[in-house]
């Protein structure tokens, strides 16, 4: 279950700011923003349209993004850019006087939503029961507070795309099995580049409570990585005949992908990593260079327009940015500005201590790996 507390009569969009034209609603925020002063931090996620990013007082992914939250003590008001899952953990690493509020509440990731608390203690009984106490949990900051607390609950820690090794590292020195979740593709991925044959991987359906090994033939007992069977959308919409489109039609560009990707795409394309990774990887490459960038596409289109130096398109030249993650508009901005301004808060996310407390102990064991 997913244990945001929120008012559920919160007032919808008021029509006003439907009504108002792009240009006035940008002047409102910057107006808005002035008055606020310190009170105010806006975090905004690299995945987030251009039209609220460009009011962001920094930019960056989810776990970043929630510690930069907790280092403004003097904000009384945290309006996240993102989506329900980095709001979450905004609002466990800040005390509870700073409000954290996500803008339109309908803004969410479809990976996270594809584990909750229940499936989780679904699967751990079901996992005991065949592999003793030889599990450690694992998952990714992609994931509710509930997951996260499971996580903890049982000795485990959270993991980036940035830190994935080292995290998988650790948690093999402390059990011999590590259950990932909720995305199959990075414990996936992780977990070859470090040297681990698929045969000794299998996946688990929430769904049907099963348990198959990842490859053909291959044997459950020896199975030491359990993938839980959830995946990214956007990213899953990466595809082999694209890489094969672009090596036939031009050779000469890179093909540079998030590990989120199917292990088909992540092993053929010529670089994979992080959000970070990505962006560090164009910044740093000369003028000329061209790429087809297989992540979310309006950073895609970020990238394209900060290095008009180089060649930027999109992997799949047919995808749309992400739709979850792009809930969050111009008037929802605005409308939770102009509250804020008046001292009330709308849209609101709360996670219960009872769930926050075993959810910072994953997060903490991530951070002090360092």
């Amino acid at each position: 279950m997913n244990h945001l507390l929120f008012d559920q009569l919160t007032p919808a969009l008021p029509d006003r700011y439907k009504a108002m034209s792009d240009e006035a609603l940008q002047q409102e925020a910057r107006r808005l923003r002035r008055e606020l002063g310190s009170r105010l931090f806006l975090p905004g996620h690299h995945y987030q349209r251009e039209e609220v990013i460009q009011f962001a007082d920094v930019t960056g992914d989810s776990l970043q993004l929630a510690r930069q939250s907790a280092a403004r003590p003097e904000a009384d008001f945290i309006i996240f850019l993102g989506v329900h899952f980095m709001a979450e953990t905004a609002d466990m690493l800040t005390p509870p006087e700073q409000r954290v509020i996500l803008p339109d509440l309908r803004a969410g990731c479809s990976m996270a939503d594809m584990a909750d608390d229940a499936q989780c203690e679904q699967a751990w009984e079901a996992l005991t029961e065949r592999y003793g106490d030889t599990i450690i949990p694992v998952t990714y900051v992609n994931s509710s507070a509930a997951v996260k607390a499971f996580v903890g609950r049982y000795g485990g820690t959270t993991v980036t795309s940035s830190n994935a090794a080292k995290v998988m590292a650790w948690a093999y020195a402390q059990k011999k099995r590590v259950l990932f979740l909720p995305d199959q593709h990075l414990g996936r991925n992780t977990a070859y580049r470090s040297g681990m044959p698929r045969r000794r991987m299998a996946v688990w359906d929430p769904i049907r409570r099963e348990l198959t090994p990842d490859v053909p033939d291959a044997s459950l007992d020896d199975a030491t990585l359990l993938l839980w069977r959830g995946h990214c959308s956007v990213h899953e919409n990466f595809r082999m005949e694209h890489i094969d489109e672009f090596r036939g039609s031009d050779p000469e560009r890179r093909i540079l992908v998030h590990p989120e990707c199917t292990w088909e795409v992540t092993e053929a394309a010529d670089f994979a990593g992080s959000t970070s990774y990505i962006i560090d990887q164009i910044a740093s490459a000369p003028a000329g260079t061209k790429w087809a960038v297989g992540t979310e596409m309006n950073l895609v289109r970020r990238l394209a327009d900060q290095h008009p130096e180089q060649s930027i398109v999109s992997l799949n030249p047919d995808m749309c940015p992400c739709l979850t993650m792009n809930r969050i508009d111009l008037p929802h901005l605005v409308w939770v500005l102009d509250e804020a301004a008046v001292g009330r808060v709308v849209h609101e996310i709360r996670v219960p201590e009872t769930t926050a407390a075993d959810a910072r102990l994953a997060i903490d064991r991530m951070m002090a790996l360092g």
